[in-house]
């Protein structure tokens, strides 16, 4: 008999230091369905030599993980060569006063796998489009001639919430080890 589990929930912690007076916490449900529905993300990433380095990227959240791709020579992708770890924010931008921004931390896997490739190409069209429909190639994605991709998996390891306007919060999500 084959079971299902279901994906484990994150811990959710208020940080009242940085919450209004009554405020609570955001629930993971809606900052989920936020990194669902957003239309871009801010990738930040580490260059060799220490430096930051951030891009805005399209992504798509699947299983359980934020999914985007990027051309083999690209700083991002040669960044995250060297090293995996790397912040996806996504939010309401400069308004104080109204929405959620989310941080989204953890580590890049590069993914490999066609079958795997393949529903992220459907999570892809089925968010922006059929201009978005990659054909998978050797663990790769092309697009149009000669654009190539690799496609990186981002579990999240923890992801902070910034709920602006009244009540402020500022929430926590942190994810079991190991997923």
């Amino acid at each position: 008999m084959t079971t299902t589990t279901e994906p484990a929930e994150p811990s959710t912690e208020l940080d009242p230091q940085y919450s209004s007076p009554g405020a609570t916490a955001t629930p993971w449900a809606t900052a989920r369905d936020r990194l669902r529905s957003a239309g871009t993300y801010v990738l930040g990433t580490v260059r060799p030599d220490g430096r930051p380095h951030a891009t805005t990227v399209i992504a798509v959240w699947h299983d359980d993980a934020l999914w985007f791709c990027t051309g083999p020579h690209e700083r991002k992708a040669r960044n995250l060569a060297d090293n995996p770890h790397c912040v996806l924010s996504t939010g309401t931008g400069n308004d104080l006063h109204e929405g959620l921004d989310l941080v989204v931390e953890g580590g890049a896997e590069q993914v490999r796998d066609g079958s795997v490739l393949r529903h992220v190409v459907d999570a892809y069209v089925e968010k922006y489009g059929e201009q978005w429909r990659f054909v998978v190639d050797d663990g790769e994605l092309r697009h149009g001639e000669g654009h190539r991709g690799l496609v990186f998996r981002v579990a999240p390891r923890t992801v902070f919430g910034f709920a602006k306007g009244e009540p402020f919060s500022q929430t926590r999500w942190r994810f079991p080890a190991g997923r």
